[in-house]
């Protein structure tokens, strides 16, 4: 149908039907046309320039710079990248596991004086990883810091999950109950990260594993429905610690865990059939997440519906925290020894508490919240969700402090180094983001003073 015109050899135009289309153009500067000799091509040229313009060879010679999302820093599935500024930049690292199956609780037990400071990672598929963490890294001026450590990343994965080596050492294959959502709170470690403390079984028992070998070391049975949310206290010295279990059975159940047998309970001889030390009564429904604080000798749990309650560590009801008529739902909890206690309902709602029931203030935010932790003394709240984003609170008033970058992926869970340095996030995607974070720098007194 088309037929060529050459009406110069160094330009070819290609009729078909009533479009002209430019085939090759010479290589010349674009406002140049003065190479076109033959005056009949000149207005063809002119008016295809005008419609389409000329595609020039080369605009930029730098490279594109990344998009802002913190999970594109990570490029392959096994390398882990870190910032070369570190100490000036928000994201450390991103470590992207290979089981692709999201992370949904992240324990970070990173105090240097324990064998193995690791972050702990368990998945939606119940595939644990001890990953080694390096504390020198960014801290300088911190006991066994160095220059020559200094380029170290902060989190090295599981060389098991790395090499796919001895992954069923990793992988927690009980039977569970198929009708429980599994997510952070199905899940505790120990804080030596020796032992994962897991619940959500269709026998109504909670497990203990040992994180080393994968092998199961105990069942606690004590409730009449199946185990729905476990927390733990902070640990005392020799890693003794409250371990809180709540239940479809609308109980709660209080237990000590034995840092020095590694048990549930503490006789090491009667191990198979340990007892609570409380049984927290009180919600009418579900019991679906859990806060204790040895520190002030209080358990606050919250149910499938009603308000939450507020028990002591020997088993008391003291109060019930009431939040306005559209808090109905609580979903998460988290309670700072300076008395803050903060509350994610559905829909975004939040509420923060003191313990003596009042109710401080509120917010709703536009996300489905996952995971919320408390800064050491309670002034500030982190939250994470669906979004993808995670946002600093000032927990008085919720007065937003700072947001970080956007991931391509869902935060699940959350945890906090034991320096209260470095936040890391386990992502829907299956990976881990390490970020830097100073509460310092939003402290009142930081801002008086600098």
């Amino acid at each position: 149908m088309g037929r060529t015109l050459k009406k110069n050899p160094e330009i070819r135009l290609h009729l078909e039907g009533t479009c002209l289309h430019v085939l090759d153009l010479l290589q010349c500067d674009p406002k140049d046309l003065s190479a076109y000799s033959r005056a009949s091509a000149l207005p063809a040229v002119e008016a295809h320039i005008q419609s389409v313009g000329q595609t020039p060879s080369q605009l930029l010679i730098e490279p594109h710079p990344p998009r802002s999302s913190a999970m594109h820093l990570c490029f392959l599935p096994q390398s882990p990248l870190m910032f070369k500024d570190q100490m000036q930049q928000d994201v450390i690292m991103v470590l992207k596991f290979p089981s692709n199956s999201p992370v949904t609780h992240v324990a970070a037990n990173t105090l240097p004086h324990l064998a193995t400071p690791a972050v702990v990672t368990v998945t939606c598929s119940r595939l644990f990883a001890v990953n080694r963490w390096h504390n020198t890294v960014g801290l300088r001026g911190a006991p066994g810091y160095s220059l020559d450590q200094a380029h170290h990343l902060p989190i090295e994965m599981d060389s098991l999950i790395a090499n796919h080596a001895g992954t069923t050492k990793r992988q927690i294959t009980d039977l569970v109950n198929q009708s429980v959502q599994i997510n952070s709170q199905c899940f505790v470690v120990t804080a030596d990260n020796r032992y994962i403390l897991a619940c959500g079984f269709w026998d109504k028992s909670f497990r203990v594993y040992s994180s080393e070998t994968g092998k199961l070391t105990q069942i606690v049975f004590g409730h009449w429905d199946v185990v729905t949310c476990l927390a733990r206290s902070e640990s005392y010295i020799g890693g003794d610690c409250y371990v809180v279990s709540g239940s479809r059975d609308a109980t709660l159940l209080l237990w000590y865990w034995s840092g020095r047998h590694h048990i549930i309970g503490d006789n090491p001889n009667n191990s198979d059939y340990p007892a609570a030390r409380a049984v927290l009564t009180g919600h009418d429904y579900e019991v679906v997440c859990v806060s204790v604080c040895a520190e002030l000798g209080l358990v606050i749990s919250g149910a499938k519906e009603g308000p939450c309650l507020v028990h002591t560590i020997t088993g008391d009801l003291l109060r019930a925290l009431e939040g306005p008529d559209n808090c109905l739902f609580p979903r998460l909890i988290s309670v700072s020894s300076e008395g803050h206690c903060v509350i994610c309902y559905e829909r975004g709602q939040f509420c923060n508490f003191s313990i003596n029931g009042k109710l401080l203030a509120q917010m709703e935010i536009n996300d489905f919240t996952r995971a919320v932790l408390l800064s050491s003394d309670g002034q500030m709240l982190v939250t994470g969700g669906d979004n993808g984003v995670v946002e600093v609170w000032q927990t008085c008033d919720f007065k937003q402090l700072y947001v970080y970058p956007g991931c391509d992926a869902g935060i699940r869970a959350m945890d906090l180094s034991h320096d209260q340095r470095t936040l890391i996030t386990g992502m829907a995607s299956g990976s881990i983001v390490a970020f830097n974070i100073d509460f310092n720098r939003w402290h009142y007194e930081h801002h008086k003073r600098y």
